[in-house]
């Protein structure tokens, strides 16, 4: 049997709140985007991901890492959003084994009518309770567990635009 080192009740008291931040906000970001877009997060990840890319273009796989998804639920993603006609697939002109997404002159409609309603819910559920330091630091330790367990954050944009 393999020893376990339990947590202390300082780390209890730290992890279960955390867990419940985990588990409530993202379903609660879910509702609003469902509510007001008819889309869920991770669309709306895929949608302003390639709102900010260069061309409104990327290659599938650097989508998927942007989004923080598998390259194969990004493909049945970008299948939904192609029916509805806010993304296209192509091939990527600088190299024909890769694929890219492209976000349509309607897919980027979508993303400025959906933006105000989603940066006023992450506003209203995170940032209206940290104060700025609070939130950057958040950044900074979510960025490193994530690299820890071999992640690599993608920051698109630092303009504050969809």
């Amino acid at each position: 049997m393999v020893a376990v080192e339990w947590l202390s009740d300082e780390q209890q008291a730290a992890w279960r709140p955390f867990v419940a931040l985990m588990l409530r906000l993202p379903s609660a970001l879910d509702a609003e985007l469902q509510k007001d877009a008819g889309i869920n997060h991770f669309d709306y990840l895929v949608l302003s991901g390639l709102s900010e890319a260069p061309g409104h273009t990327l290659r599938m796989s650097e989508l998927a890492a942007m989004a923080s998804g598998s390259l194969s639920r990004l493909s049945h993603v970008v299948s939904r959003l192609e029916a509805r006609g806010w993304v296209r697939r192509e091939p990527c002109p600088g190299d024909g084994r890769f694929i890219n997404a492209v976000l349509t002159e309607e897919g980027w409609q979508k993303v400025l009518a959906t933006a105000p309603g989603h940066v006023t819910a992450v506003r209203e559920l995170l940032l209206a309770a940290l104060t700025e330091e609070e939130f950057e630091q958040l950044g900074a330790i979510s960025a490193k567990v994530l690299a820890a367990q071999g992640y690599k954050v993608v920051i698109p944009n630092q303009d504050g635009s969809p």
